[in-house]
């Protein structure tokens, strides 16, 4: 039963919605207009009524602002936007964000050229600069989009209780893997259809729609406890596979706020897939082990069989209740966000 209260204890903390794809960097976009010309954006995050975490751009000193910077807050976000004239271009000229090292969160740095080639970076407090470069290499590339996919699934918490769900209802080794596949399919179908342009989907409704998918899961969870069988629990792939295609578009979200290179649009959005896979089964084995442990203690042996009986049903229905409230509270917010 301690068991039972700290997995609730730990769960309830990742109640707020700010942990459920809130846990999102600044972000700064600089699109080339003309020669040496460039409009600027820049997004901080809020820190609640007309707050925002103390993040400044320091461009290169070949950069004058033409235009004012204009900010504005909405949606717990602090937004710039202006335009500058940079003597010569930004290629070779450093920029750097005051004040990142003292805080948690990383930037997002966008530069869009005039001929088409885009270079994203990642700051963080321990690298907090950068020097922009004529145009981004293919190892550049791969890994800015492999790290970015799997920060985007570890900060993805909503993604992360719907895998655990999937996790604590199937049973079998081979049901679990073929769920888990039927789960990376489809949202790897719907990430490259909603990011090369091919489907659109408002974002709002789906984040909703996905918090609904962790509602029902962990009702199903409750439902085989009480010793009915539900249809996740006798076609576990079928469900996998159909809310994956909604998770996938909530993945192609967070991918189109970073946007992608023209030069190489298919290697980038196939490492950021990658990285989304590469997260999601750190997330699983951290998950399976964690499990494996409680059967052990509960059972006072290590033995994988521990999964196929109801050893830790105790802190399953914890769990269960704990992830569907969280998840409840995410559908009515969201719901009532895009509805307002």
């Amino acid at each position: 039963m301690k068991r039972a209260t700290l997995l609730g204890i730990l769960l309830a903390a990742l109640a707020p919605d700010a942990y459920a794809h809130e846990v999102r960097p600044a972000y700064l976009q600089l699109r080339q207009t003309g020669l040496g010309a460039y409009d600027a954006l820049w997004k901080v995050p809020g820190l609640g009524e007309n707050l925002r975490l103390g993040l400044y751009v320091d461009l290169p000193p070949c950069c004058t602002n033409v235009t004012e910077p204009r900010g504005f807050f909405a949606d717990n976000a602090f937004t710039q936007r202006w335009s500058l004239n940079c003597d010569g271009g930004l290629t070779g000229g450093e920029i750097h964000i005051a004040g990142l090292a003292a805080t948690m969160t990383d930037v997002l740095v966008r530069i869009e050229r005039l001929d088409g080639t885009t270079q994203v970076t990642r700051l963080t407090p321990a690298a907090p600069s950068f020097v922009v470069e004529a145009a981004p290499g293919a190892m550049e590339v791969c890994g800015t989009y492999l790290q970015l996919g799997v920060e985007h699934i570890l900060l993805g918490i909503d993604h992360l209780l719907f895998v655990l769900a999937l996790l604590l209802l199937v049973k079998g080794w081979r049901r679990l893997v073929g769920t888990i596949t039927a789960f990376t399919v489809a949202h790897s179908i719907t990430l490259a259809a909603a990011t090369l342009g091919f489907v659109r989907v408002p974002g709002p409704p789906v984040e909703a729609v996905i918090a609904l998918s962790i509602v029902f899961v962990s009702c199903e969870i409750v439902r085989r406890r009480q010793g009915r069988s539900g249809l996740t629990e006798r076609w576990p792939w079928v469900v996998a596979f159909t809310f994956g295609l909604l998770h996938g578009f909530g993945f192609a979200g967070a991918l189109r706020e970073v946007g992608l290179p023209q030069s190489a649009v298919p290697l980038a959005l196939l490492f950021f897939n990658v990285g989304v896979e590469l997260g999601q089964l750190l997330f699983i084995a951290a998950a399976l082990a964690a499990l494996v442990i409680a059967a052990s203690a509960a059972k006072n042996r290590l033995r994988f069989r521990a999964f196929r009986k109801p050893a830790f049903s105790a802190w399953e229905s914890v769990a269960a209740y704990t992830i569907g409230t969280v998840a409840s509270f995410w559908l009515i917010e969201r719901t009532l966000g895009f509805l307002a």
